[in-house]
């Protein structure tokens, strides 16, 4: 037997002692159905049969690498020391750590902020803020320096490979938020200057459509 299962497994075991003294003659199981039945009762899956199986075992998948990249404190503290800066992240934090309903300070927001703020999107969490939209939940930048740091590594880094914009936008979406960010992300990739030396176009005139009579 090439690839035995479970139950072969069991009786080619039992009689490997004797082996060369006997000879293995199969009998159609048609015709003699009382044979049949033994290859098919399965015998219970118990850890003294040699042909055991574990069920509860995890299935090993080989890991061919794993990368991590981790965001240091430092950034952490900038965005947090940015919030202080900014007056509706200020007055947004503000509501949250008190967690009051105060309706004039809400007001005070801008539009854009007060409506996620009274959709109940903003989160606070170890002095970070977090916009939520349907299944994920991302940081609130505010910082133009932290914003560019962003789109610095999901598009001009080296490991960005300057992705278009709605390849840019797909993996900013998971990582940060900030009002009008799409169209802050369209407005920087088009003016990367790499990007545009790089789909230059051709300057060919488009060809001319001539009307055709006939006759």
């Amino acid at each position: 037997m090439n690839t035995p299962n479970r139950h072969m497994l069991r009786w080619q075991i039992a009689i490997q002692e004797y082996r060369g003294n006997m000879t293995i003659v199969h009998k159609d199981g048609n015709i003699r159905k009382n044979s049949d039945c033994f290859s098919r009762w399965a015998s219970p899956n118990k850890p003294d049969d040699p042909a055991y199986v574990p069920t509860s075992a995890e299935p090993q998948i080989p890991i061919e690498g794993i990368n991590i990249t981790d965001v240091g404190t430092e950034f952490f503290e900038e965005v947090r020391e940015s919030y202080k800066q900014d007056t509706n992240c200020h007055i947004v934090t503000a509501l949250l750590e008190k967690d009051c309903k105060d309706a004039s300070l809400a007001n005070s927001l801008d539009d854009i902020w007060k409506k996620s703020y009274e959709n109940g999107r903003f989160h606070l969490f170890d002095g970070i803020l977090y916009h939520r939209s349907n299944h994920t939940c991302v940081m609130v930048l505010c910082s133009r320096m932290l914003i560019n740091t962003i789109l610095l590594e999901f598009h001009d880094n080296i490991y960005s490979g300057h992705l278009y914009e709605d390849r840019t936008m797909e993996r900013i979406k998971t990582c940060a938020w900030w009002p009008c960010w799409r169209k802050y992300v369209i407005e920087y990739c088009h003016s990367c200057d790499r990007c545009q030396k790089a789909n230059k176009s051709p300057g060919k005139r488009f060809g001319l459509m001539i009307h055709f009579v006939s006759l």
